[in-house]
């Protein structure tokens, strides 16, 4: 296989011990070990009321009854009305139709309002007789002191110092700060150029790593259990498919950032942090085959020699308690399987001295560090430190409702709990009834008929009486059916479950809406009503989970694949809760400020290719496939110009001359234009009438 050149490998590991006998006395009541799982403990059994919650959203999805709910020998149903599975999945189709509404994933990166380092916009002048040095120190849009002016004296070597990727190629020209304001004049917008080349880098990490797909996985579990994690990026090994000229399977592999989805049975945060920025330690809990174990082998950094002392002594994984509940009760004792547990966080540097453990010198005064361990059992597989600057622990939480005091937020199945219990419970009445109003129940007087007799019915059954005996023996009396009005008591928990969810049925497909929805008009008010609640989460995923996964796909790419091109002061922003707009709506706004914009007074402050973009993108197509740069922009305005026809000379007034060739009137002197010739008995008028055209000769057929 061919192992392509790789900038991502840049981990700093501490030093272990490589022998296998060393491991093997260091390992035995290892004190770094007992204090990870320690930490692993603590935060598992904080999480023990998240685990009920998730396990109760989880059954009422599934139409299961937990061990809570005890039935009485009256009752008969056991029916399960599964509304907490059609509003999750509703809930989870409205985020993805949002996130993912211009077929692509829902990020960009711009330059700040004032970029640094890197300028926002400079221009060359076409006339080469123009001044080497620029003298004027005030901006073309803005006021003194506003940034976006340049010192007094500047020349086009110090202007290219701001280009970034633009330097090289603007070497020899005449550059100039800001828009350029003649016709001659070339603007370029040096980072616009490297927020593009980033987004383009990034979006192609990101499909690669099948994103889009991790993003879903993320959506469902955040609309369910209320919180959804993302893992990334870190780098993998990925294998390409190739054969060489002699038809022989060669791959290569190449290193790429990846990202990953974390279930939430999982996921085991710092108890004492509320959200992620506040984690002092995140642990990740992974279920191995042996196949998946012998694999870390290959990855960086990974203790080969360890990893097989592992795999020789046997799987070790013991099942937790909401893993049956998950397979539905299937209790499966014996799994062949490993516990890896995968520990990001500090770490005390005296702890991992007294460990006998190499810190390099650099880390030498620090107190505390940020560390990647991967531990099995009491045996540590991987502990290096945390290779990314800035430092930073690679998962991103983001809650469906936000809870201000928990690290997990709240989910749909969670807020309509009580109201799905009273749904089961009506119905289950409904149920009842209906079968037992719906059949007699007889009455048996034994007395007239002969004893011993089963006393069973069924269609054809014979009963005997006694000789003599007076009497009806058997008697049927029908119960009165009530489930009308359980089923009214059904009906308004359901109602209930709307407003505790913020998803009304409508929402998801029911009949029957009255009143304002009966009218088109009134479907659209209620829809945008509907989506008040939609618009929260969307911006949860943004605030959470997009813009900072975003942020760190930027500095991973600074760090490990560094592009000049793409460098600057850029930003990333989640466009999550722009798609919320549809784009009928959002094109015709922007359509509607383009026009607002052709008056010459406003024109001048409208950034027309963002527009354009936007415009493109509102109709779902490709901006970057149907919208011109500025180099393309500018090319085709000088076609453009090149087109229209030549302009009319200026009429000689003063000098007594003779109109213009192109006069219309008709009346001009004698000199008659291009326009509609005077009629008989008009101004300008001389000769006789124009006599009609004889008729032209028939065809004959073709020789």
């Amino acid at each position: 296989m061919k192992k392509s050149d790789t900038p991502f490998m840049d981990d700093k590991a501490v030093g272990l011990p490589d022998s296998k006998d060393v491991y093997e006395d260091i390992f035995q009541g290892n004190s770094l070990v007992a204090h990870l799982q320690g930490r692993f403990t603590r935060a598992e059994d904080a999480r023990k009321f998240d685990e009920e919650r998730w396990l109760r959203a989880y059954r009422n999805y599934r139409g299961i009854y937990g061990p809570d709910v005890q039935f009485t020998a009256a009752e008969k149903s056991r029916v399960f009305i599964k509304v907490t599975k059609t509003k999750t999945l509703a809930a989870y189709g409205q985020i993805t139709d949002v996130l993912f509404a211009n077929n692509t994933f829902p990020l960009s990166i711009e330059p700040t309002v004032l970029p640094e380092g890197v300028a926002e916009s400079v221009h060359v002048e076409a006339d080469p007789n123009l001044a080497k040095t620029a003298t004027d120190n005030s901006s073309l849009f803005g006021y003194k002191g506003d940034g976006k002016d340049f010192p007094k004296g500047a020349t086009a070597t110090s202007l290219a110092d701001m280009l970034g990727p633009l330097k090289e190629k603007l070497a020899d020209l005449d550059v100039k700060n800001g828009a350029g304001s003649t016709p001659t004049s070339v603007t370029f917008h040096p980072a616009m150029v490297a927020a593009k080349k980033m987004q383009k880098k990034i979006i192609d990490q990101l499909d690669e790593s099948n994103a889009n797909k991790q993003l879903r996985s993320v959506a469902f579990e955040m609309a369910l259990f209320g919180t959804g994690i993302m893992k990334g990026p870190f780098a993998v090994d990925k294998e390409y498919p190739n054969w060489d000229a002699d038809g022989v399977y060669n791959p290569s592999i190449k290193t790429k950032p990846q990202t990953s989805h974390v279930s939430v049975w999982n996921a085991y945060p710092d108890p004492d942090a509320n959200n992620a920025d506040e984690l002092q330690y995140f642990i990740e809990r992974h279920k191995m085959s042996s196949s998946q174990l012998r694999a870390l082998k290959k990855r960086p950094m990974f203790r080969g020699n360890v990893i097989d002392m592992v795999l020789d002594s046997g799987p070790d994984y013991t099942k937790k308690y909401w893993e049956d509940n998950l397979n539905d009760y299937q209790t499966v004792t014996d799994v062949e399987r490993y516990e890896v547990l995968e520990y990001w966080g500090v770490i005390d540097t005296e702890l991992l001295e007294s460990n006998d453990i190499d810190i390099p010198k650099e880390f030498a005064d620090m107190s505390e560090l940020q560390a990647n361990i991967w531990f099995v059992g009491n045996k540590i597989i991987r502990l290096v430190l945390n290779p990314f600057k800035p430092v930073r622990i690679p998962y991103y939480a983001v809650p469906y409702e936000l809870n201000p005091y928990s690290f997990f937020g709240v989910g749909i199945a969670e807020n309509m709990d009580d109201t799905q219990t009273l749904m089961n419970g009506f119905m289950r009445l409904s149920v009842d009834n209906a079968v037992l109003s719906g059949n007699l129940v007889f009455e048996v007087d034994e007395t007239n008929l002969v004893p011993g007799q089963d006393l069973t019915i069924h269609p054809g059954k014979v009963f005997r009486r006694q000789g003599g005996a007076p009497g009806q023996a058997i008697f049927g009396t029908k119960f009165p059916n009530v489930s009308q009005e359980n089923l009214q008591m059904f009906d308004k928990a359901r109602q209930l479950a709307d407003e505790s969810t913020g998803l009304p049925s409508f929402a998801h497909g029911q009949t029957g809406v009255s009143g304002v929805g009966r009218t088109a008009s009134g479907i659209s008010m209620l829809m945008n009503a509907a989506s008040g609640g939609i618009k929260t989460v969307i911006k949860n995923v943004d605030d959470y989970l997009l813009r900072p996964l975003g942020e760190a796909f930027f500095a991973f790419n600074m760090q490990f694949d560094y592009d000049p091109e793409a460098a600057g002061d850029l930003e990333v922003k989640a466009r999550g809760t722009e798609s919320l707009m549809q784009n009928e709506v959002r094109s015709q706004r922007l359509l509607q400020f383009l026009q607002i914009i052709q008056n010459p007074a406003l024109a001048p402050f409208a950034k027309l290719p963002y527009i354009v973009r936007e415009i493109a993108k509102s109709m779902d197509l490709d901006p970057d496939l149907v919208a011109n740069n500025m180099d393309e922009a500018a090319r085709q305005a000088l076609i453009l110009q090149k087109m229209q026809p030549a302009p009319e000379p200026a009429a000689a007034a003063s000098a007594g001359g003779p109109p213009p060739v192109s006069d219309t009137s008709g009346g001009g002197n004698g000199n008659i234009g291009v326009g509609t010739a005077p009629a008989p008995g008009e101004q300008g008028f001389s000769g006789a009438a124009p006599q009609a055209a004889p008729p032209a000769p028939a065809q004959g057929p073709m020789q």
